[in-house]
């Protein structure tokens, strides 16, 4: 972070990710090419031939691994990618059915996909505010709804206040026992107007006028219309094991231990600027993820939450029908596409850089944007932040460095120093969701997210193959994909 009395603050050094190896290879590749040149000079013993077959052999193997496209995906995940989503049609993954005509247990409408066997507990905090504890696989999540008023007509040092304070509450994350990630998630969607009318309708009194009366009506009927409503969720997930091996601990003695740690989180949120956060219940999360699948629905929620609740259960929070496409998702009254970021803004960048991502379009109904954070221990941290130095000095080892390793090795030796000085190190990843009502706006709703994109400096990436898992993930649950993952990580991050 870099700032002076006549410039705005800018953030960045952050960096990808990359195993040590030679070029594009990564560690599995080197070590593919490495063993596959002693065995190709073990057989020129024997025939130059057999060598050459040899080292064509291991050049045929090797291009899969070195080949990338402009997301950095190489052409063996592109094509196991393929083969898996293939084989997911074969066997009907992609479709999906619930309700009592479906195939769900006992008639309900249950999360699809990575979600399903997820179960949902109601206890309370320290401050007797009852919360919704989501635990899927051996995790427990607790979302926070807040009342961020954005940046609109606030000054910049209030500002820049705000982003160091979020900066404090997500390094205090690596110091949080047992805490796996973290989520915030942005919502944009038509206001159905049910705030503004629960509003007008507590303060007006009997004795009113008719003229006000009237006049009151008119503006509850036509304010909300072409306005947005914007959304903000927190989500925090923990680990139910204390420790690595230690015993998982029950749904009941984890609501005792994240009910006291509440409060200080959303105490932390507020002062980044979330307003006043607050942890969900259990309704007001099935709503909340029911209007996500289906749109429509929208305004009948409100309007039973106006007249004493929707009476809407996690078992029923899912689509009665979906299915997963190669480049899109349709779910019960709507069609979604989801995308990734394959990379982050380059360079250094404003507070403001993600304005335009997160603002409403008139092309897209319903838009989702989440930032997604694993944090890594202290530990974790010094250990990090030391390899890639390693690396990064590696790869400039030679006679003619390119440009980029020289700024990441910048970059690296300014991790390390910041970290010396106790700066947290965090993974964070970005996942958009466009939903619209018909399919026909499915091309519009993809062009506006690539011209939202490209003023967030971000490249994004449509999740082929995954719409369904990525739609899933970018709802504030606490899913942790790589938790889901068949791949270990240590595999994927040497690949």
């Amino acid at each position: 972070m870099a700032s002076s009395e006549d410039a705005d603050r800018t953030y960045g050094n952050w960096r990808r990710p990359r195993s040590p190896g030679v070029g594009n290879l990564g560690l599995i590749g080197t070590v593919i090419m490495m063993g596959g040149l002693i065995v190709a000079v073990v057989l020129t013993l024997f025939s130059i031939l057999i060598a050459l077959g040899w080292a064509l052999v291991l050049g045929l193997v090797l291009i899969p691994l070195v080949v990338k496209d402009r997301h950095g995906r190489t052409l063996m995940q592109r094509g196991t990618a393929r083969l898996a989503w293939r084989r997911g049609v074969a066997s009907g993954a992609n479709i999906y059915r619930s309700g009592p005509l479906g195939l769900a247990a006992h008639g309900t409408c249950k999360l699809p996909g990575l979600a399903a066997a997820s179960v949902v507990h109601e206890a309370r905090d320290s401050y007797n505010r009852p919360f919704a504890l989501i635990q899927l696989r051996g995790h427990y999540s607790v979302v926070f709804s807040c009342g961020a008023d954005g940046a609109a007509l606030v000054d910049q040092d209030q500002i820049d206040t705000w982003v160091a304070y979020w900066g404090g509450w997500l390094a205090g994350l690596s110091n949080e026992p047992s805490l796996v990630a973290a989520q915030v998630t942005v919502e944009t969607a038509p206001d159905t107007g049910s705030k503004l009318a629960a509003e007008v309708d507590g303060q007006v009194k009997d004795s009113a006028p008719p003229l006000t009366r009237q006049v009151l009506r008119e503006v509850v009927e036509t304010y909300p219309a072409g306005s947005a409503q914007v959304s903000v969720y927190v989500s925090v997930t923990y680990n139910a094991a204390p420790r690595p091996g230690a015993k998982r601990r029950s749904p009941e003695e984890m609501a005792r231990e994240l009910g006291t740690r509440l409060p200080g989180l959303t105490a932390g949120l507020g002062m980044a600027g979330a307003g006043e956060a607050r942890p969900m219940t259990a309704r007001e999360v099935a709503e909340m993820v029911r209007v996500a699948y289906d749109p429509t629905a929208a305004p009948l929620i409100a309007q039973a939450q106006r007249e004493g609740g929707s009476g809407i259960t996690w078992e029923d929070a899912g689509p009665t029908a979906a299915q997963e496409s190669w480049g899109d998702y349709r779910h019960d009254s709507a069609w979604s596409i989801s995308w990734g970021m394959s990379e982050a803004p380059r360079g250094e960048v404003l507070s403001s850089v993600l304005t335009s991502l997160l603002s409403p379009h008139r092309d897209i109904d319903r838009k989702r944007v989440s930032l997604l954070y694993r944090p890594h221990s202290p530990a974790e941290a010094a250990g990090i932040v030391e390899r890639d130095r390693r690396e990064a000095r590696f790869r400039v080892g030679g006679n003619k460095p390119q440009a980029r390793d020289v700024v990441q090795l910048q970059a690296a030796e300014q991790a390390a120093r910041e970290e010396a000085k106790g700066a947290g190190i965090l993974r964070f990843a970005l996942l958009a969701t466009a939903t619209v009502a018909s399919r026909d706006r499915l091309p519009a709703a993809a062009a506006a997210i690539d011209v939202l994109a490209a003023p967030a400096r971000v490249r994004l990436r449509r999740m082929h193959g995954s719409q369904s898992t990525a739609f899933v993930a970018n709802l504030p649950i606490g899913i942790v994909l790589p938790e889901h993952s068949l791949i270990p990580g240590t595999i994927r991050d040497a690949m």
